[in-house]
């Protein structure tokens, strides 16, 4: 009974091999290698006296079939797999390697602007839409430059009169000045 209230059912039918069944496996592998070593030397035997017999003519075959196997390793990479030999299919998401020159790659990246990010594009043409801006309000050309000035003018000439009232008034306190003292001095009794 087991212990726990669960019961793991996992080990319940195993079954092991036997010592005595394992060393008769290991045995028969053994005869069979035996077997194998012996009949591949009589094999080689019979193999050797048979190229003594035909000598040059298995050499020329040689020779043929080590050709023959590179130019099917050549003609393997070339083919085509599946049915592309038999179907032109233009995969758009194939990339297909190039082999480029260093020379020419060096001279396309000089050549090759940097891309800008629209972001980056958008904030360049914003600084130089700013500065073209300032040049024309610098010149008057604009109208907030146009109604500036006309601004600055009305100051200009609101100042300039208030200046020559501000004269105007000193010149009048001087003169109001010089008379009361020539008043006093007369009612004193002094000369001047």
């Amino acid at each position: 009974m087991p212990r726990g209230k669960y019961v793991n059912h996992k080990g319940r039918n195993r079954h092991f091999t036997s010592p005595e069944e394992l060393e008769e496996q290991r045995r028969q592998e053994e005869e069979k290698r035996k077997w194998r070593k012996n009949k591949d030397e009589s094999s080689s035997e019979e193999e050797e006296e048979d190229a003594k017999a035909s000598g040059s003519k298995k050499r020329d075959s040689d020779s043929d079939d080590s050709e023959n196997s590179d130019s099917d390793s050549d003609s393997d990479e070339g083919k085509a797999k599946g049915v592309e030999n038999l179907i032109e299919v233009e995969n758009p998401n194939r990339v297909q390697k190039k082999v480029k020159k260093l020379s020419t790659l060096n001279a396309e990246l000089a050549n090759a602007k940097p891309e800008l990010s629209r972001r980056e594009r958008e904030q360049i043409e914003k600084q130089r839409a700013q500065v073209h801006y300032q040049k024309l309000h610098a010149a008057g050309k604009t109208d907030e430059a146009r109604a500036d000035l006309a601004r600055l003018a009305i100051i200009k000439q609101q100042r300039e009169e208030a200046a020559k009232k501000r004269e105007l008034e000193k010149k009048a306190r001087d003169l109001a000045a010089q008379k009361q003292k020539d008043m006093t001095s007369k009612a004193l009794g002094k000369r001047s």
